[in-house]
């Protein structure tokens, strides 16, 4: 049995260490100059510092560490927390390089792909999953692992990145997603592996009180590390595909159409727009607080669904359903944006 106290310590070192560090991090930000300025498809009112990122990670490794001598039943659980860290680590450097450089793309890809290796490297890796059709377990061989875990590990560090457009949004759905996350680990009795989403629900937390709207700073490149770490902590605790698929399908979903949307007009994948759903609300006359709502309250539905629903069959028919919803509503945003863009001219 684990005391209470680990699990306060791992919130409150999270919690405390971030809110404690996102004041240097704006005063950094500042004296550098790392600051967003209105321009683009960026829309804000005067200059955001965005390096937030650099208050995530020294937070999430001492509420970590904190909790480094809770009694673990299996021997291989912090071999796989280490190379979490490790991978998270990578992630929070590339970040940092690019809020100070602002590097092509390319290169950002590149810091994910890395630390996903450097993770892969100490286990963190998908090999067993539950098929909906069957209810039976799935194992795959090495030469499907290794790219499956990739496509994970780097897709959800760029989904939370592209998520991150409107203030709280990327942090809000990180932290629900987290709740959730922990939530199913202490019911299936994982509780030594639940203190990791817990302490990532505390840093997100401790960074809400200065990014909730009107945000004194953004994420930056902390959105990698958000998307990164939670994606690595579903892997740790047993490849928990369909919760962590439930708590991001709408991102994944907005995502994949501004994909398919871009190579349709002959544009690389990585190119900014405000063609992502959360934009497209605000455009078409939504207070933030409204798409944060809609957002928050999908992810907590799908979140609960996921931990609730007794089929696994029945998870695959909500994701269906939300991707389909998801998919009609982007089209029509799309197309009133672009009519009303025509009436203007």
């Amino acid at each position: 049995m684990i005391p209470a106290r680990s699990f306060a310590l791992a919130f409150a070192v999270a919690g405390l260490g971030t809110a404690l560090l996102t004041p240097l991090a704006i005063w950094l930000g500042r004296r550098l100059g790392i600051e967003a300025v209105p321009g683009g498809r960026r829309k804000h009112e005067g200059r955001i510092v965005r390096i937030g990122g650099l208050a995530l990670y020294p937070a999430l490794l001492a509420a970590i560490l904190a909790t480094r001598w809770v009694p673990r039943s299996d021997p291989g659980e912090w071999y796989r927390v280490t190379g979490m860290l490790l991978g998270v680590g990578i992630v929070w450097v590339g970040g940092l390089l690019d809020d100070r450089y602002e590097l092509p793309s390319w290169c950002q890809a590149l810091f994910l792909a890395i630390a996903a290796l450097a993770a892969i490297r100490f286990d963190v890796i998908i090999e067993l999953f539950n098929s909906p059709f069957t209810d039976q377990q799935v194992k795959v061989d090495w030469y499907l692992m290794l790219p499956i875990t990739l496509v994970w590990l780097i897709g959800f560090g760029t989904t939370m990145n592209l998520l991150d457009g409107v203030d709280g949004l990327a942090t809000g759905v990180t932290a629900i997603a987290s709740a959730i996350l922990c939530a199913h680990m202490l019911r299936l009795g994982q509780g030594t592996v639940a203190l990791l989403p817990l302490a990532l629900l505390g840093c997100c937390a401790g960074f809400l009180l200065f990014n909730l709207p009107p945000a004194r700073i953004y994420l930056g490149g902390g959105a990698y590390l958000l998307g990164f770490a939670l994606g690595a902590m579903a892997i740790i605790a047993g490849a928990k595909v369909a919760t962590a698929l439930l708590v991001l399908w709408v991102p994944i979903v907005d995502v994949a159409w501004q994909i398919r949307a871009r190579l349709r007009r002959g544009q690389s994948p990585a190119t900014g727009d405000r063609g992502h759903l959360h934009f497209l609300l605000v455009d078409a006359g939504w207070p933030v607080w409204r798409v944060l709502a809609l957002y928050w309250g999908v992810t907590l539905f799908l979140g609960l669904s996921g931990l609730l629903l007794p089929s696994r069959l029945l998870k695959l028919l909500v994701l269906v359903a939300f991707a389909v919803l998801t998919a009609v509503g982007l089209a029509v945003l799309a197309r009133r944006t672009e009519t009303a863009g025509n009436a203007a001219e």
